[in-house]
């Protein structure tokens, strides 16, 4: 509204051309000859002059948007997004809804395919075309020690072994304070596979965590005390007494409790057979998935909240507190705060700061100007 406002008065008030407005302006002619036309019909239209102009100046601009041809989400985009969908829709039937395309594994398909789009985009698009809108949810980050604390839990899966579908279980583990994952495929829930898991994991790990995390599964819970005790199997005590780690149990119904491995079961599950759920035997699955899982565990997480500054605060151990000081001072002159930004101040060397960058700036000294005819 205050380029409009302005491209009126420059023309009507000061007599300029369109081409020295556009030129001032830093704006298409277009968009100047359009706000001109508009104002010089909105005169011709018979309503007085001086109203005319007010209301004319102080509407906002309104925008055809619904002319407007879409640059990245062509024609063939859309049809590459409806046959994605269209194959979770088919996994849905088959009752595979646990191992669904989300719209992040979409968007990363269509970038391996070439394509070149936004992942804003493809999440309008979908949500357009579905007409859903998710809640929003809220939590609180818990602050962990490394190797104190992993989370266990099982995960199911449908995959289709030598062309008939079966199920099978996910024995997932995740350390909590750095999300590493691991994985197993099961036949059953059973002892067997609980204690078998447990000593896969800690022989790839090569030790021990100081405490392990279960829901009430029953291959850990052998029956409740009360309304928040539970005594352990003896799978789990004789675990315990080998590999001398703790436990804890969760509450009932508090999957967030042990939201680490709750998030990787469903991220494990997607990751590696939402794409491709057809093996010959289980041992090819079984590969499939730890290959998979090692190229999560290798992919660099995003660093946000607590990590990114702890992050940070590494860096130290790298230039020393002085150069970590003065690339946080450099960051916060140019207002950005993240880790991203501070370590590329650090490698660029933009870290040694100008002494004269805090010198006091010596403002002249005058009188108050008071009273309108100053102005004149």
């Amino acid at each position: 509204m205050y380029t409009k406002q302005e491209i009126i008065l420059k023309s009507h008030r000061e007599g300029k051309s369109q081409r020295l407005i556009s030129k001032e302006l830093g704006i298409s002619r277009k968009t100047v000859r359009k706000y001109i036309t508009e104002f010089e019909a909105r005169l011709q239209s018979g309503s007085p002059p001086q109203e005319a102009i007010t209301e004319y100046l102080s509407n906002p601009p309104i925008y055809h948007r619904e002319k407007r041809k879409k640059l990245k989400l062509t024609v063939e985009v859309q049809q590459a997004i409806d046959e994605l969908l269209a194959a979770n829709e088919e996994k849905r039937l088959q009752g595979l809804r646990k191992q669904l395309l989300k719209k992040c594994d979409i968007h990363s398909l269509l970038q391996e395919q070439g394509i070149d789009i936004g992942y804003t985009t493809v999440c309008n698009y979908i949500k357009e075309k579905q007409g859903k809108t998710a809640p929003k949810e809220a939590y609180i980050r818990q602050e962990y020690i490394p190797g104190a604390v992993c989370e266990f839990d099982w995960g199911e899966i449908k995959l289709y072994i030598d062309g008939k579908l079966t199920r099978f279980h996910l024995a997932v583990f995740t350390a909590a304070y750095s999300n590493y994952r691991f994985a197993e495929i099961y036949q059953r829930q059973d002892t067997l596979a609980f204690m078998e898991s447990h000593v896969i994991f800690f022989e790839h790990l090569q030790g021990v965590y100081k405490e392990m995390v279960y829901d009430n599964m029953r291959v850990a819970v052998s029956k409740f005390i009360g309304p928040h005790e539970k005594e352990p199997t003896r799978a789990l005590l004789e675990l315990r007494g080998h590999y001398h780690f703790s436990h804890r149990f969760c509450n009932s119904y508090r999957g967030n409790e042990k939201g680490h491995v709750e998030r990787s079961v469903e991220y494990i599950r997607r990751k590696s057979f939402a794409v491709k759920c057809h093996f010959t035997d289980v041992e090819e699955a079984t590969a499939w998935l730890h290959t998979k899982i090692a190229a999560l565990n290798n992919t660099r997480q995003k660093l946000t909240g607590k990590t990114a500054c702890l992050g940070i605060l590494h860096l130290a151990k790298k230039v020393g507190n002085l150069r970590l000081d003065n690339a946080c001072k450099r960051a916060s002159d140019y207002g950005a705060y993240n880790y991203n930004i501070i370590d590329r101040i650090l490698k660029k060397g933009w870290d040694n700061l100008d002494e004269n960058l805090e010198e006091e700036i010596v403002l002249p000294d005058h009188k108050n100007i008071r009273g309108g005819h100053y102005y004149k």
